[in-house]
């Protein structure tokens, strides 16, 4: 079932997490602090909303590169779904391009400190680690006949970059719910 992403209030700092990378090493939110922007994308394997913007989402770090710090957190169960395991997640960076890091958060308190509801859910943060965006990649869903562009995402990443207001109507993010392990839903 598809569920939106919660609307976080605008200038939240970004929580902190020191997470381990699927290729091995760990990366902190400190890794990440002296970027312009930086971009927290909460992504899975399996869900189908993810597959049909992921080679997207390569091609947008490709095109910003040192200029945006991306670093995507897969939160799902990996027991109950496999596909969201750290071998498929590195298939899965391979596939669609991914040159940023690809964390694990198998306690699933991270998702919980960024309030991720969905994959995709994305969070843009300022040089000062305040949110400036949170919602969509772009109009496009799996099935529609819209393009991936990532325009939403992109038009908010270029104000930030350009020190222009990023504008405050945004629209949320839509995608396959976190899948929780037993008991650890959040409240």
């Amino acid at each position: 079932m598809a569920v939106n992403s919660f609307m976080v209030p605008l200038g939240t700092p970004a929580p902190d997490f020191d997470l381990t990378a699927i290729n091995g090493g760990s990366v902190s939110l400190g890794d990440l602090k002296d970027s312009p922007a930086t971009l927290v994308a909460f992504l899975s394997n399996h869900c189908p909303y993810v597959r049909h913007l992921e080679k997207g989402l390569g091609a947008l770090a490709a095109d910003y590169g040192a200029r945006l710090s991306i670093v995507a957190i897969c939160s799902n169960d990996s027991v109950n779904y496999p596909d969201d395991d750290p071998t498929h997640l590195a298939e899965q960076a391979a596939r669609a391009g991914f040159t940023f890091p690809y964390l694990l958060d198998d306690t699933q308190e991270v998702a919980k400190a960024y309030k991720a509801a969905c994959t995709p859910d994305f969070f843009l943060y300022d040089s000062r680690l305040k949110l400036v965006y949170r919602g969509e990649f772009d109009g496009s869903r799996p099935g529609s006949s819209v393009p991936v562009t990532g325009s939403s995402l992109r038009a908010a990443i270029n104000a930030l970059l350009e020190g222009d207001e990023v504008p405050a109507e945004q629209n949320p993010s839509l995608g396959c719910s976190i899948k929780w392990k037993p008991g650890n839903e959040p409240a």
